[in-house]
């Protein structure tokens, strides 16, 4: 087998780009790094909405957190506010925190629900640090040895930025940038892709392919065509329009996704702008319609006229085929509900980085990419299916439709046993912790009927003691930490 000495990635934006410096960063000593990209050609962006594990990727690459704030505009975020998706008026967190403190075979929440049954009105919410610092605005890193003070958190970007930044990045390290749009592919005898060929007569060639080309799939659908996994009678959602809207004198640290009668909009509060879109169903609202609607709840002026991006939600069947892996949207798409799209980028592209094809491609590492991937998919569009499902609202055909659909095995089984007594189950490689899927469970109306009977060792009295002395735990920090637009200009001026 050959050694893979040269990679080729068509496509810039944040995969192209993200894939290219952690590659150079990793492995890039013996490897070559070509990226194609034409100037021509825009990027779709709505990704400006991050989980956690992204903290993980900057630390890899040595990018410091003032740089990434300075240079992306970024915000922290430590939560999504969901507004209107259990009934109408109503609304609750899906924060990256845990409430309370578990104790050994007994998650807080049965303490809680045992607390609540005997009259205790206290919010679950109440004893989660997230939630208290994103409701009162406040943020700063925590520096405790005591896990019940851990305040996980991420951050909203100009995805724009962030892709010129990791160009820079990249090309500092020695990644060569060639302009260009892809006329043909040429490949070997055995399928294997050899070679872009560009409009102007150049050829690039490669060992190894990595298709960051977006929704067009150029390498892995067009020229490979491995087929594609719909999923759009579970998720039919297969719109979004998106614009930018002036910021507010506040940037509140938490992610806004407002459900309207047929989708939902998200608010994303960016240290230069807001970001707004609205996610909905082609079957229910017309692309003029969404639009206005989108205009009509914007809560600051907007900014530019909106877009429409239309897309299918899916997989590709084999996200690795022969010598072309596809990152980002080339590899499927799931709406950015839980802000999972550029963290699909980041684990596809440590996927590629732990099964590399150093001396060719491994038929045993290629089905092993797959079968990772395809899990990952699976159980983040389950993650997202559960939002819709579970809900109460009857003033729309839209979310009663949603109610009537057939959802996965596996997710009505997590549903049953939880409502049952409050047991969460959790597959193996599961993104989504234990903490995510109790608070959307109880913020979507599903609160258990017993608990677990460990709960039972503790008198009321005792109870309540415990509750409140947690809470106290978790409140005690608030007076200290500064607003989080304090934190952010503070940052931004360090010098690194």
């Amino acid at each position: 087998m050959d050694i893979v000495k040269k990679v080729v990635i068509l496509g810039g934006g944040t995969a192209g780009w993200l894939a290219a410096s952690l590659l150079k960063k990793v492995i890039g000593s013996v490897i070559d790094i070509e990226l194609v990209e034409s100037d021509e050609i825009g990027i779709v962006g709505v990704g400006e909405a991050t989980i956690p594990p992204i903290r993980l990727v900057n630390q890899v690459l040595g990018i410091s957190e003032a740089d990434f704030l300075r240079e992306t505009n970024a915000t922290i975020k430590l939560a999504i506010k969901f507004e209107n998706w259990k009934q109408q008026g109503e609304s609750y967190f899906h924060t990256f925190g845990a409430p309370g403190r578990s104790l050994a075979f007994c998650n807080f929440h049965h303490l809680w629900q045992k607390a609540r049954q005997a009259g205790d009105t206290t919010s679950l919410w109440a004893y989660d640090l997230n939630y208290l610092c994103a409701t009162a605005g406040k943020f700063a890193p925590i520096q405790s040895k005591d896990h019940i003070l851990e305040l996980p958190y991420a951050y909203h970007f100009d995805a724009a930025l962030y892709a010129r930044y990791l160009r820079k990045f990249s090309e500092g390290l020695g990644v060569v940038r060639t302009e260009g749009r892809v006329a043909n592919v040429t490949r070997h005898y055995n399928g294997h892709v050899k070679s872009l060929l560009l409009t102007d007569g150049r050829e690039v060639a490669g060992d190894f392919f990595i298709d960051c080309s977006g929704f067009s799939s150029l390498l892995l659908q067009q020229h490979l065509q491995t087929g594609y996994d719909d999923w759009s009678h579970l998720l039919p959602c297969d719109r979004a329009v998106a614009v930018p809207s002036e910021r507010f004198a506040q940037t509140l640290p938490y992610t806004r996704s407002i459900a309207h009668s047929a989708g939902w909009q998200w608010r994303i509060p960016l240290q230069h702008r807001n970001g707004n879109g609205l996610v909905f169903s082609s079957a229910h609202y017309s692309e003029q319609q969404a639009m206005d609607l989108l205009m009509q709840n914007l809560e600051s002026p907007a900014l530019g006229e909106p877009r429409v991006i239309r897309f299918k939600t899916g997989r590709a069947r084999k996200q690795w085929h022969r010598n072309v892996v596809a990152i980002g949207l080339s590899s499927g798409f799931l709406e950015p509900l839980e802000s999972t799209s550029i963290h699909l980028i980041q684990s596809g592209i440590v996927r590629l980085l732990q099964l590399f094809p150093h001396r060719g491609i491994d038929e045993a590492k290629v089905a092993e990419y797959n079968k990772q991937s395809e899990l990952e998919f699976r159980q983040i569009r389950d993650f997202l299916i559960f939002h819709y499902h579970v809900n109460q609202r009857d003033d729309s055909q839209f979310w009663r439709d949603m109610q009537e659909i057939e959802i996965p095995d596996s997710l009505a089984h997590k549903i049953a046993i939880f409502a049952a007594d409050g047991t969460l189950v959790r597959e193996n490689n599961d993104l989504f912790q234990d903490s995510s899927w109790l608070q959307v469970m109880m913020g979507q109306g599903i609160m258990p009927k017993d608990y677990h009977p460990i709960a039972d060792n503790f008198s009321y009295q005792q109870l309540r003691e415990m509750l409140a002395g947690i809470r106290a735990i978790k409140e005690e920090p608030l007076s200290k930490l500064p607003s989080h637009d304090d934190f952010i200009q503070r940052a931004i001026r360090q010098v690194s």
